[in-house]
């Protein structure tokens, strides 16, 4: 098969998004299929920052970004950057990107498969690509527009609406009928066109049927690099190491992350332990703020894929930190399956784990605004002082090994195969 992947952002972006959709190209090769990705072309000066890339194979050097690519399985769209980084950037969905990308598929084999793993411009592009040429299209969805847009500004209602008109008008031949103004009425606008829904987790995939996205979603778990998961749990020592607790937070460091209130938690504390905090984003000088002066904090910024799995595995515990944004949230499913336990705030994924955690009591549930976000705090502080003890003591919890298994890129390609398979 000749499988087409639409991304809202280069591959060589950080993200988990693109962390997935790098390890699926990868192994979906290793089957012998072939794959395409079309992205935006990404403007900053090197990509060499990237979390995710696990090997020089999974990504492009910067002399190689900037250009359309479709000869290496990479289209990279004409785009405007959209942060002050220029890591990220969009591309405008109309007649001539439509144009552009038709002329750099010529030079790749006939398409069997649109998978669009997009929720903005990505997406738009994927959905009029499938149907100018009549392809299937299986659409997995990443993305909590709601929940993520309201993390970021007190404008996410008119945001959305606003998000709805440019939907419909993208999509004319596609969703232009679905009404509404909300995000589930985005999401439903982009499934209009799909033949198969993909969600990464049980609890994501049943929001998006219970909201009439789509029917019957697949749940298909973003997973781990198998190889690079067996290195790594090789060269991890066989005992742990002497020492105080050792927390990891690793993540991009905006609101919806809810990074500062973790680190207000972790200093309200006290507790006697190293933290180390991985990633990068606009909020990383008002963390350094909040911890400046305090013992045993390091940030490191970003780390290649490898070196960030290491440092899971050499962890006493994740720390996760967002509510009801994520829709699976990958690095507590690296951390279990590299046998390291995560302090969960999110029932969601707590629930998803199964076991091999610490859950941070909603304590907050009756509050709003300031008052519920502070006894969220005080919640998640003394979620660290039990952390702390238990990993002191050596009573941390054990992460399940059904989870390692479930987990692995090798399982997640071949379900993704058989939906493939199917629409087709």
């Amino acid at each position: 098969m000749h499988i087409v992947f639409f991304g809202d952002q280069h591959l060589d972006s950080l993200g988990g998004a693109q962390v997935s959709m790098r390890l699926q190209r990868e192994y979906l090769e290793r089957a012998g299929h072939t794959v395409t990705v079309v992205a935006p072309r990404m403007h900053a000066s090197t990509g060499s920052a990237t979390q995710g890339r696990s090997s020089a194979t999974q990504g492009r050097s910067s002399a190689t970004q900037g250009r359309s690519s479709a000869t290496q399985g990479f289209v990279d769209l004409p785009s405007m950057p959209i942060t002050l980084d220029r890591e990220y950037s969009m591309s405008w969905p109309g007649r001539a990107t439509d144009r552009f990308l038709d002329r750099a598929m010529t030079r790749r084999p006939p398409v069997d498969v649109v998978h669009v793993q997009a929720d903005f411009w990505g997406a738009f592009i994927g959905h009029r690509y499938a149907q100018r040429h009549g392809i299937p299209v299986v659409h997995t969805m990443h993305n909590r527009v709601d929940v993520g847009l309201a993390a970021m500004t007190p404008l996410h209602r008119p945001a959305l609406a606003a998000l709805n008109v440019w939907r419909r008008r993208a999509l004319r031949a596609v969703g232009e009928s679905v009404a509404g103004s909300d995000g589930w009425a985005f999401l439903r606008g982009l499934a209009a066109g799909a033949a198969a829904v993909t969600a990464p987790s049980t609890h994501f995939a049943r929001r998006l049927e219970k909201h009439g996205v789509f029917p019957d979603v697949d749940v298909i778990w973003n997973g781990i690099d198998d190889d690079l998961r067996e290195a790594t749990l090789a060269a991890a020592p066989a005992e742990r190491a002497a020492g105080r607790p050792r927390f990891v937070w690793l993540g991009r460091m905006s609101p919806e992350k809810r990074l500062l209130p973790f680190l207000e938690a972790f200093v309200a504390s006290g507790v006697d332990a190293e933290l180390e905090i991985i990633g990068g984003g606009g909020q990383r000088a008002a963390a350094e703020r909040i911890v400046r002066g305090l013992d045993g904090v390091g940030f490191v910024g970003r780390l290649p894929y490898s070196e960030t799995l290491r440092r899971l595995a050499a962890a006493d515990a994740l720390v996760q930190t967002s509510i009801g944004f994520e829709t699976q949230g990958m690095t507590p499913f690296e951390a279990a399956t590299l046998g390291t336990p995560s302090i969960i705030s999110d029932p969601d994924i707590a629930a998803e784990l199964g076991g091999g955690l610490w859950a941070v009591p909603d304590a907050a549930a009756a509050a709003t605004g300031r008052a519920r976000e502070a006894e969220r705090v005080a919640a998640l502080a003394e979620t660290f002082r039990r952390a702390a003890s238990d990993i002191a003591a050596g009573t941390a919890p054990t992460p399940r090994p059904e989870v390692a298994e479930a987990f692995r890129q090798s399982s997640r390609t071949a379900a993704m195969i058989g939906v493939y398979e199917r629409v087709l």
